[in-house]
């Protein structure tokens, strides 16, 4: 068949839908849509096939797992009830921590008005909860002690760059220097998992946010697993004000991986900040770098780290795109490095 000027190709669908091509792609794989083909065998998409891919992305902006979204298209008024109940939470949980901003400043001016100034810890801590985060430090070994500076750190931070580039390095240092920022290192091991489940036993509420996250990923396609218990439990945490993950792909398969970064991207540009380190293209698709993300990529020749944009022809695209690999090729090359150790 031909295809008419009504019809899109997936580039042009993806960017009317404010969506990565990618996700189109995913959206097809899991057979919620099913794009026309050409005489050809392009893809295309239609008035109504874009009229789909509308429902679903706003469903997925919503916080539907990709099973929630197929059951919901079908009319299951359960999933849609208890996808929405979770959105009212999350944004009265928002509400919450802005009327206890508010409260705060009304004191404090209350306080003003009887004569009795704010103390500069008071101003400084609101400060700190209404501005972007920033960090300076001068870079350790195997750097020189060149001046580094990260400006208005977004909820999404990853950090990636070639074998003995010194990112690890670098994170470490991240955590060190930002206030109330934890370094999650890479034992994620049964022990560690009892650990965390242990810890959860202690605390219902970190205990049911967990699960309610865990049962999200396994319905999205992931798998639970020693490693993927310990960082939720570090993940769905209040605290620290930031967190540091060592190579967040490690121990997961890849679509717990794509899961996992489906659910991380879900908390918004506003979310506390995470600082991720990755290899994997499953948790760091270029296609899918959106707001309040960017990356630090640390080159090979132990160069001042730096952002680099997602896209082609941005100074250091191409250095970044090869230090990437899929889920599936870091799974072997994490054996061939243990080995080399």
């Amino acid at each position: 068949m031909g295809v008419s000027s009504e019809f899109l190709n997936p580039s042009e669908a993806a960017r009317r839908l404010g969506i990565s091509a990618k996700a189109l792609r995913l959206y097809e794989q899991r057979g919620l849509i099913a794009p026309v083909r050409s005489a050809a065998g392009w893809r295309a998409y239609g008035p109504a096939e874009m009229e789909r891919a509308s429902e679903i992305a706003a469903l997925r902006a919503l916080g539907f797992s990709l099973a929630s979204v197929a059951r919901a298209l079908k009319g299951d008024l359960g999933t849609l009830d208890c996808a929405l109940a979770s959105h009212q939470a999350t944004l009265e949980e928002r509400i919450r921590h802005l009327i206890a901003a508010a409260d705060k400043v009304r004191d404090l001016r209350d306080a003003l008005a009887r004569g009795e100034p704010p103390r500069p810890r008071d101003l400084t801590h609101l400060l700190e909860r209404a501005s972007p985060l920033d960090v300076a430090f001068d870079l350790p070994w195997p750097w020189g002690g060149e001046r580094f500076e990260l400006r208005d750190i977004g909820a999404l931070t990853y950090i990636t760059g070639p074998l003995g580039s010194g990112k690890t390095r670098l994170a470490r240092r991240l955590a060190e220097e930002m206030p109330d920022a934890v370094f999650l290192d890479l034992e994620r091991s049964a022990e560690n998992s009892r650990a965390a489940r242990a810890r959860l036993a202690d605390d219902p509420a970190l205990a049911s946010r967990v699960d309610r996250t865990l049962a999200w990923l396994i319905e999205d396609g992931g798998t639970e697993s020693d490693a993927l218990d310990v960082l939720l439990a570090a993940l769905e945490s209040q605290e620290p004000r930031v967190l540091v993950i060592d190579m967040i792909e490690q121990g997961l398969d890849g679509l717990t991986q794509e899961a996992l970064i489906a659910l991380l991207r879900r908390r918004g540009p506003a979310a506390r900040p995470l600082f991720l380190l990755t290899r994997s293209t499953a948790i760091l698709d270029l296609e899918s770098v959106g707001a309040g993300e960017s990356i630090l990529f640390c080159p090979a020749n132990h160069g001042v780290p730096m952002r680099v944009a997602p896209y082609p022809g941005a100074p250091g695209h191409e250095a970044l795109a090869s230090c990437l690999a899929s889920p599936e090729v870091r799974a072997r090359t994490e054996g061939i490095v243990a080995v080399r150790r």
